[in-house]
């Protein structure tokens, strides 16, 4: 069983964080290079979508590797993973808020009430809002552990929402490799939580932590 030193955590941390920073650093270099492709748009919308969902599936991982290889650290990188789960679906939703919109609010909720899989996708960011804001210990201490735990246990909300939405997107293309996939990894991820739920004597005995 590996148990890293307080330095080792840090310097896991700083790589993950390393890591999980270079796809935006990737856009950014492309964007200045004139690398999108001719749909900049699509590209940078597509990027960021699929970037959403890695990470989403990151964060959704990290509970169960910690029980099978009994890595309790692996806890200590999951609000950063949802941080960054986030953070790319902010750029997602910027991505469509500007580019196709041009920051035109009440233009963009039209399109949101009137296209089934936006609907899903803008209802799938809202929720993770209020995830981000209670990320911090802070938060935590103000909301009550348990009220906290419920609160970020909409993620098994959100999951479902992000894979609808890709998949409609997708069945205008009737391409639907990707999100089987996507679906497959977060249905595994889930079941496995759902499989721990029946039988209680074998679930994490972390209390006052969210699952996710």
């Amino acid at each position: 069983m590996f148990n890293p030193t307080p330095r080792q955590l840090a310097a896991i941390k700083a790589l993950f964080f390393t890591a999980s920073l270079l796809p935006f650093a990737r856009l950014v270099l492309f964007a200045f290079a004139e690398r999108l492709g001719a749909n900049p748009i699509e590209f940078i919308t597509r990027n960021t979508g699929d970037w959403t969902l890695y990470f989403l599936c990151i964060t959704l991982a990290l509970t169960p590797l910690r029980r099978l290889l009994s890595w309790n650290w692996l806890l200590r990188l999951r609000r950063m993973a949802g941080l960054f789960t986030f953070f790319y679906a902010f750029l997602h939703f910027v991505t469509f808020l500007w580019f196709d919109h041009f920051f035109d609010v009440a233009e963009m909720l039209k399109d949101v009430l009137k296209r089934p899989f936006i609907t899903v996708g803008f209802a799938a960011f809202v929720l993770l809002i209020p995830l981000a804001l209670t990320s911090t210990n802070g938060m935590v201490k103000r909301l009550g552990g348990r009220r906290w735990l419920w609160l970020h246990r909409t993620i098994y909300i959100i999951a479902p929402l992000a894979i609808l939405h890709f998949w409609w997107m997708k069945a205008g293309k009737s391409d639907f490799a990707e999100p089987i996939v996507f679906g497959s990894v977060l249905g595994l991820l889930l079941g496995v939580r759902l499989y721990w739920k029946l039988l209680p004597s074998k679930s994490p005995t972390a209390k006052g932590r969210s699952a996710a």
